[in-house]
């Protein structure tokens, strides 16, 4: 029998009302079969560290783990004062309103889970074509707040279906094919139709999936990203925020460093040894200044964060990797030879990269900034060898860049991380 915690304080974590910033990861349950205790108590402690709130669980129809894992999630959740929420994954899945509805059920009762107007919060990964039913879930379920991702109707779909959704959130975090950056022009468009309903709006820091078997083998522009995105929270300060995501190394976009036995089949050449932690030390201040809706709030700790390809984007094949979901042009076009930083600084300054043990190094100035946070791209420039980057008088070396081809014969255009 479950124990639930109806009237526990970590309730009081998980319920807020509509106006409260907030700011979630999407983790995959799917990936956690045979996941023990220990390592959800792990992802919960370390993206609480981060300034994350909760999970938004990503769940399929088909998982048999399903209970047993989401147990243990809203179990240590409770435990931490962490906050979780249903994702019904409806694109890769079949969910039946029943099944939708005995899950809700299971969970609105724990501690952890996440309220919002004293309503539990459901959210799903596409599922439009089943919006009608909706109106019977909330009938059996008591009530809930739905803010469904129906990223694929664009914003004016989204509108179109107002009075069967409590908010919106927007899966739309990188660019388009053949595009460097992206706008805030989908945000503003969302913010628009949703009529004063909650917006969450996706932040990624990165995209790169090869995956055949399911028909993947795109990079989105991810060069800049990670700042430019954080940038765009601040101007358009959502309501929520969910970041895309917490453990998908399928598709690179993943704020940790790797867990063997969630790598999906295939991506284990592109995701081992390409470690994602050092996304998250931007994070406190970022989400701080945008709880705040100010970038002057104090800085937790002076610092930077480095990332990159480990070759250049033309130094073999690329794979057959295309530039954005739907492209055609090739990789290696939407991406630059570069070094990334994202440096925290109360006062602004510059940064030194060295890349070799040869290099007399290259000093760097922002070319772009935010509040406390500063972005640099430093250019390989055909060097190759150990990456160090200077800033204060602190240095760090991570991973060599090279000039060899990988032994996957083709480019990874995935990165690698460390913190200054």
């Amino acid at each position: 029998m479950r124990l639930r915690s109806l009237l526990s304080l970590t309730g009081l974590f998980a319920t807020m009302a509509a106006a409260d910033r907030q700011v979630f990861a999407h983790y995959l349950v799917g990936l956690t079969s045979g996941q023990t205790r220990d390592e959800w108590q792990l992802d919960v402690s370390q993206a609480k560290a981060s300034g994350i709130e909760g999970f938004a669980l990503n769940i399929g129809a088909a998982d048999t783990y399903n209970d047993e894992q989401l147990q243990l999630a809203y179990d240590v959740a409770s435990s931490n004062g962490f906050s979780v929420f249903l994702s019904f994954d409806m694109g890769a899945s079949q969910w039946s309103a029943d099944g939708i509805t005995s899950y809700i059920n299971t969970y609105k009762g724990y501690g952890s889970q996440l309220k919002i107007n004293g309503l539990p919060v459901v959210s799903t990964f596409e599922g439009p074509s089943q919006a009608d039913i909706w109106p019977g879930v909330r009938s059996n379920t008591g009530g809930i707040f739905l803010i469904p991702d129906w990223a694929s109707l664009g914003a004016q779909g989204v509108g179109s279906k107002l009075s069967l959704i409590d908010g919106a959130f927007n899966w739309g975090a990188w660019p388009e094919a053949n595009q460097q950056t992206m706008s805030t022009g989908n945000d503003v468009a969302y913010k628009s139709v949703l009529q004063g309903k909650p917006y969450m709006m996706g932040v990624s820091p990165y995209f790169y999936t090869d995956l055949p078997q399911y028909g993947k083998n795109w990079y989105s522009s991810s060069d800049s990203l990670w700042f430019d995105r954080w940038k765009q929270v601040l101007d358009i300060l959502p309501e929520y925020i969910e970041i895309i995501t917490w453990n998908d190394y399928g598709e690179s976009s993943y704020i940790n460093a790797p867990i063997s036995h969630q790598i999906v089949s295939g991506a284990e050449g592109y995701v081992n040894g390409y470690d994602h932690t050092a996304f998250r030390f931007v994070l406190p201040y970022f989400i701080s200044a945008y709880k705040a809706g100010n970038a002057g709030v104090s800085l937790p700790s002076e610092g930077a964060l480095v990332w990159y390809r480990t070759t250049p984007a033309t130094v073999c094949s690329d794979g057959g990797t295309v530039w954005g979901q739907g492209g055609g042009a090739s990789a290696s076009g939407g991406t630059k030879d570069v070094v990334s930083v994202i440096a925290l600084t109360n006062s602004q300054t510059t940064i030194n990269v060295k890349i070799g043990s040869g290099d007399s190094g290259t000093t760097a100035s922002p070319t772009s900034t935010v509040g406390k946070a500063a972005f640099y791209e430093i250019p390989f420039n055909g060097r190759t060898g150990a990456v160090t980057v200077t800033l204060n008088g602190k240095s760090t070396t991570g991973p060599s860049i090279s000039n060899s081809c990988p032994s996957s014969g083709h480019v990874n255009f995935n990165a690698v991380s460390f913190q200054v």
